[in-house]
């Protein structure tokens, strides 16, 4: 895939924003299941966990797109 400007409703946007974006809402769903199974409680700081699962999934969607 060639990384590209992405046409949204009349508006040109980076192809990262839409890769923030997905990784943001997998983000949140995965947080909704860790919270909903109480696995939080087990890491020692969640917001950094949180953010740290948040890294890794933009990082590595950016890598299978730009492959």
């Amino acid at each position: 895939m060639r990384l590209e400007e992405v046409n949204l409703f009349g508006v040109y946007v980076a192809p990262i924003s839409i890769m923030i974006g997905v990784a943001w809402i997998v983000t949140l769903t995965l947080r909704r299941v860790a919270d909903r199974f109480g696995l939080l409680r087990y890491v020692w700081n969640p917001s950094l966990f949180v953010c740290a699962v948040y890294v890794i999934l933009l990082a590595s969607i950016v890598l299978c797109c730009a492959h």
